[in-house]
């Protein structure tokens, strides 16, 4: 299956994921940020545990 095809095919059991980062202390969902605090977490190096 594409990828279309399997969006369209669960489309009514996908829910909106919301996206937590933890700001001066304390976690505060992404969506709440201004345009410019959008950009800075998208910039941000994210890393990984190996």
């Amino acid at each position: 299956m594409k990828r279309d095809e399997i969006l369209k095919k669960y489309a009514d059991k996908r829910t909106k994921c919301v996206v937590y980062t933890r700001v001066m202390g304390y976690h505060r969902p992404v969506e709440s940020f201004n345009l410019g605090k959008k950009g800075e977490h998208k910039e941000r190096v994210k890393f990984v545990e190996c």
